[in-house]
């Protein structure tokens, strides 16, 4: 029996388990890709030869008056300051002026963006070029009624947007929980959207029954037959805009790809690319999924380092057991996040979160019925053992520890000689794909 030692980063330090290879099935870990130098000319290339439609350039007419629509200071990660110049740039070049363009930063139902926020999306100099505008989710007069979708959501958007002769999403790409990938149509719902809107379609992420917790069919990187994605689609379709322009970035912030093009069809393309990134062909589920968010600051507390636990699901077997290395040296960060787990059982939370649906609540819920169907063993400091209880998950002070717990949960499932187990070294950036 060939034990191989495999090392994981937690924190700022590496945590380290010797195993037979015979019953480690992979090490499911995304390789490099090649980096964007100059994001300048990378943009105009994108803009100036889009998907699934016309050049900007052409899109644009003098006397337009122009909305370009940016994340807010919560996504700050997609660096539109670096790339919205060059669309600018553009719009300058084909007759559009400063004057006639502004910007609505997104933000969904989050708070207004302070004045030094809105220069960290912008950049100096397009913060003081342009009109910037904060979307108001809950102001009635803020927001105009296009209709209702498929599925029941009252479609409200932003009436700066609505009466812009143009709208030009901006944002990055990459996978998302619930709504299977962040960027393109999410600019508009949640980004442009009243609450009212917001709220109905976020709930398509549960089963229309309650007790019947979350929904099987929304999950990370699916968009086919998605409800809730696909019902963000009807809604951006209400607004259809003429164009979007989302960057793709690497576990290093670095840009790989800026897709630009039709609202919809740019970002599927982009979406694909992400995959490309992110996605990691495995060879089978195991019983055990030894998995790392990638050390800090992913793991800075638990509401970053959790975007690993939906990974590993996907690499584990039914009745699976998930040790995962978070350090986590603010794992009360944030209040909006961890007070959610006030409850004592699934009902009584899920019960909650229909109430008052809102991300950091969904993503807290997503985690206890996890640590429900699954044992999930966290590897982190000590003075966290009670934090880590009330999610549901078992605490421990090493990988070592963990893999012991682990050991007696196998013997009790009888699988003591049989066990399997996957290891993912950067769980946050990548996802197992199965033929």
């Amino acid at each position: 029996m060939a034990l191989k030692r495999y090392d994981l980063n937690i924190g700022k330090r590496m945590e380290s388990i010797e195993l037979p290879e015979e019953h480690v099935v992979q090490v499911i870990d995304g390789g490099s890709v090649s980096k964007i130098t100059d994001i300048k000319q990378a943009t105009l290339e994108a803009v100036r030869n889009p998907i699934g439609t016309q050049a900007l350039s052409k899109l644009v007419h003098e006397g337009d008056k122009v909305a370009l629509i940016v994340s807010d200071i919560t996504r700050t990660w997609s660096r539109t300051k670096d790339y919205l110049p060059a669309v600018v740039e553009e719009l300058n070049n084909s007759g559009i002026p400063d004057a006639d363009i502004f910007v609505i930063i997104a933000t969904g139902t989050h708070r207004d963006n302070d004045d030094e926020e809105k220069r960290l999306i912008l950049g100096d100099a397009l913060f003081a070029r342009l009109q910037v505008f904060d979307h108001d989710a809950y102001g009635s007069e803020a927001n105009v009624f296009l209709g209702t979708t498929s599925r029941g959501t009252p479609v409200y958007i932003d009436k700066r947007a609505v009466e812009a002769d143009k709208v030009i999403l901006t944002g990055g790409i990459t996978t998302h929980l619930f709504a299977g990938f962040g960027g393109g149509r999410k600019s508009v719902m949640p980004g442009l959207a009243g609450v009212e809107t917001i709220k109905h379609n976020h709930l398509l992420a549960l089963t229309d029954e309650v007790g019947g917790g979350v929904n099987q069919e929304t999950y990370l990187t699916k968009i086919e037959g998605n409800r809730v994605s696909e019902d963000m689609c009807e809604v951006c379709a209400f607004l259809n805009p003429c164009f979007l322009v989302n960057s793709i970035m690497d576990a290093e912030g670095d840009f790989v790809r800026i897709v630009a093009g039709h609202w919809y069809d740019a970002w599927y393309a982009g979406t694909q690319e992400v995959m490309k990134l992110q996605g990691v062909e495995a060879k089978a589920k195991a019983d055990v999924v030894i998995g790392s968010s990638g050390g800090y600051p992913m793991d800075i507390n638990l509401y970053q380092g959790m975007k690993s636990y939906a990974p590993a699901q996907m690499a584990m077997q039914p009745n699976g057991i998930f040790i995962a290395l978070l350090d986590c040296p603010d794992i009360y960060e944030p209040p909006s996040f961890f007070d959610c787990f006030r409850f004592n059982d699934e009902l009584s939370m899920e019960k909650e979160l229909r109430a008052g649906f809102t991300i950091p609540f969904y993503i807290a819920f997503y985690m206890y019925c996890m640590s429900k169907q699954f044992t999930v063993i966290m590897v982190t400091r000590p003075e966290n053992f009670d934090a880590v209880r009330r999610t549901g998950q078992i605490p421990a002070a090493t990988l070592a520890e963990a893999w012991t717990l682990a050991q007696k949960k196998l013997m009790a499932q009888g699988k003591a000689e049989t066990y399997t187990v996957n290891i993912m070294p950067h769980g946050v950036n990548t996802v197992p794909m199965f033929k």
